[in-house]
């Protein structure tokens, strides 16, 4: 690649990292007009599009991406993320459990196909998922939020509980898993331990609507 590229693309990413999403936008457009498969700008200004809701551009970027530089996990995790926002769940399952079995300790390859599984109302794929990410990352607590929603839905409300309790040990700012965990409390009926997530929320998003009403 030219000198006058490599700085063009390293001037881009510094507006993209400051988040100048429109100068980094035509910058990294700049180099594809010269290099059009050159992968970071490829990715990286999926991206953009993908924050800016342009998905179907932005996958055609990613899948770029990928087929550049296939062992670059990130490109992927872009890739799913983008066809997730798309709804194009079955895609992304099966992408997922492709480049699984090319990258199988990746933690957030397992996560996103424990999302993706999730959204599919495939719960005990999904379970199995989350499972795999926490013994890949015992310190995972966006598992363990996800597991207490999976065992929230099944009416499992005791294990929910210990679900989003280790979510918030690991995260103690963490509002989704505060406000899950009072739904739970409430559900088993403990009132004033409802009502102190409630307030944990509260007191980490003052707007959160959902808490103030429970």
């Amino acid at each position: 690649m030219e000198s006058n590229i490599i700085d063009l693309l390293k001037t881009a990413i510094k507006e993209h990292q400051k988040g100048k999403l429109d100068e980094a936008e035509m910058l990294y457009r700049e180099v594809l007009n010269t290099e059009p498969r050159q992968s970071d700008a490829n990715h990286n200004l999926g991206l953009i599009l993908t924050s800016k809701n342009k998905i179907k551009e932005a996958l055609i970027l990613l899948k770029v991406a990928t087929e550049v530089n296939p062992n670059i996990e990130q490109y992927w995790i872009s890739y799913i993320n983008a066809l997730i926002k798309q709804n194009r769940l079955e895609e992304a399952e099966t992408i997922c459990k492709k480049i699984l079995t090319q990258q199988p300790e990746s933690i957030r390859l397992h996560f996103n196909l424990g999302v993706v599984l999730q959204n599919l109302d495939k719960l005990p794929e999904a379970e199995a998922s989350y499972r795999k990410v926490i013994e890949l990352n015992p310190d995972h607590s966006e598992a363990y939020n996800n597991l207490g929603t999976i065992f929230y839905k099944n009416s499992n409300f005791k294990e929910a509980e210990i679900k989003y309790k280790k979510a918030i040990e690991l995260k103690p700012d963490y509002v989704e898993a505060n406000y899950h965990l009072g739904s739970v409390l409430l559900n088993l009926d403990k009132l004033s331990e409802a009502e102190a997530s409630y307030r944990k929320v509260i007191e980490l998003k003052p707007d959160h609507i959902e808490a103030h009403n429970n």
